[in-house]
């Protein structure tokens, strides 16, 4: 027994010469609710009736064409409104900085008084890590004696 799939699920229909119905619904809206407010306030003045009505196609328009990471205006802002009334919890607490002297006499407070510390320059240091590095990586290579097995 077959059966149809359906394919292309994501496409709407166009109901409306080359508006979907969503975006039909939006812009006639939004040209009625502008068209509303260039009614009751042309009373006054045209040009701010015109001024009052271009924020609304503006957002009608928004609605039913712009997409951003492919997805809706209308996803976007409900997202906002999500976050901007949703609570929040910020966590912050500044640890107090200890120098590595001050932290090495903790350290050998805790330990032994008697015991030191060997202190080590930077450069030191850094040999006693190259050095390191590099035997850890050619030790495999090397018999006991220091001559190469390969």
């Amino acid at each position: 027994m077959q059966f149809q799939v359906p394919q292309f699920i994501e496409v709407e229909d166009k109901i409306f010469g080359p508006l979907t119905l969503k975006q039909f619904i939006y812009l006639t809206g939004t040209f009625g609710l502008a068209f509303a407010l260039y009614s009751l306030i042309s009373k006054v003045s045209t040009v701010l009736g015109i001024i009052a009505g271009i924020p609304c196609v503006g957002f009608g328009l928004a609605l039913a064409f712009y997409k951003f990471n492919e997805k809706p205006f209308l996803n976007i802002i409900e997202s906002a409104v999500k976050f901007y009334f949703s609570e929040k919890l910020y966590i912050w607490k500044k640890k107090e900085e200890t120098k590595p002297q001050e932290t090495i006499r903790i350290v050998q407070q805790m330990v032994n008084p008697n015991f030191a510390i060997p202190k080590l320059s930077d450069s030191r240091l850094k040999d006693l890590t190259w050095s390191l590095d590099i035997k850890q990586s050619t030790t495999p290579l090397m018999n006991q004696k220091g001559q190469n097995n390969i």
